[in-house]
C-alpha cells in the first residue's frame, strides 16, 4: 500500500493534479470547441476535452484495438454534474451499457446516449480512474501520467476545473466479474478501428484519456494514440 503522500494546492477537494504531461498544453481548441467532422489525435498517455452541443454526436475510435479509454461527460453550465457510472448501472439495470442505453448523471438525468456500438461491446462501469496512489501501490516511484490527472489536465487545457474525479466509463476496459465476484484484469477484445459513438443529451464537456496503464495488462501494457470526432 502507498505511504506517500503527494501535495495538492487546494485541500478542500480532488480537482488538482499531482503532475503534469502534454495534454495540459495541446487543447483541440482553446475552450475545446471542436471543428466537426475533424479526426483528433488523443496521444498514448494523455487526454482531450472537447465541448458537445445538446444532439451533437462524437465517434471514439480505439485506433489499435487495444486501448483503453477513459470518458466522463460534465454538464458544461455545471461541472457539478456528470455522467455517474453508479447512477447510470441503476438506471439501466446493467453493469455495461449497450447500444440505444442512456449515461445518467449524479442527477439521474440522461447527459449522453450510447448510440452506437461496433465493437463485442466489453466496456467497464466499476473502475476508478487509474491514479498516482494507484501506480505508487503498484510499486512505480516518482510520477507515473494517469487518467485521473489526465482528466483534470485536459479540463484545465480548456479553462476549465473540476472539484473531483467521478467513476469513468472505461471503453473497451475488460474487468470480467467470476462466479465467485473477484475480478480479472484482461487485455480488450475489441478489434482495431472499432468506435463507440455517443450522442450528447445535455451540453456538455467530452473527457477522453488514452489509458497509461502499462503494469496491468488492460492495454497489453504498451498504451497507444486512439482517435475521435465530432458529427453535426
Amino acid at each position: 500500500m502507498s505511504t506517500l503522500t503527494y501535495p495538492h494546492c487546494c485541500d478542500h477537494d480532488n480537482g488538482d493534479a499531482l503532475g503534469t504531461n502534454a495534454t495540459l498544453s495541446e487543447p483541440i481548441s482553446a475552450d475545446g470547441t471542436p471543428i466537426p467532422g475533424e479526426r483528433y489525435t488523443i496521444p498514448a498517455r494523455c487526454g482531450r476535452a472537447v465541448r458537445l452541443r445538446q444532439g451533437q454526436v462524437i465517434r471514439i475510435i480505439n485506433t489499435p484495438g487495444s486501448q483503453v479509454c477513459d470518458t466522463w461527460l460534465f454538464n458544461s453550465a455545471d461541472l457539478s454534474e456528470f455522467s455517474s457510472m453508479e447512477h447510470t448501472r441503476a438506471y439501466i439495470d446493467k453493469i455495461i451499457p449497450q447500444e440505444g442505453d442512456a449515461l445518467v448523471t449524479n442527477q439521474r438525468r440522461p447527459i449522453g446516449t450510447l448510440l452506437k456500438d461496433t465493437s463485442p461491446g466489453v466496456h467497464d462501469t466499476l473502475i476508478a480512474a487509474c491514479d498516482l496512489f494507484r501506480y505508487t501501490n503498484l510499486g512505480v516511484e516518482g510520477y507515473h501520467d494517469s487518467c485521473a490527472d489526465n482528466m483534470r489536465l485536459a479540463l484545465n487545457a480548456i479553462g476549465l476545473r473540476a472539484r473531483e474525479v467521478p467513476q469513468p466509463l472505461n471503453l473497451w476496459m475488460n474487468i470480467p466479474v467470476r462466479a465467485d465476484n473477484s475480478i480479472a484484469w484482461l487485455p480488450t477484445v475489441s478489434k482495431a478501428g472499432d468506435y463507440v459513438e455517443i450522442r450528447a443529451e445535455l451540453d456538455c464537456i467530452v473527457v477522453m484519456s488514452a489509458c497509461p496503464q502499462d503494469i496491468v495488462p488492460i492495454n497489453g501494457c504498451d498504451p497507444q494514440a486512439i482517435h475521435f470526432s465530432v458529427i453535426g
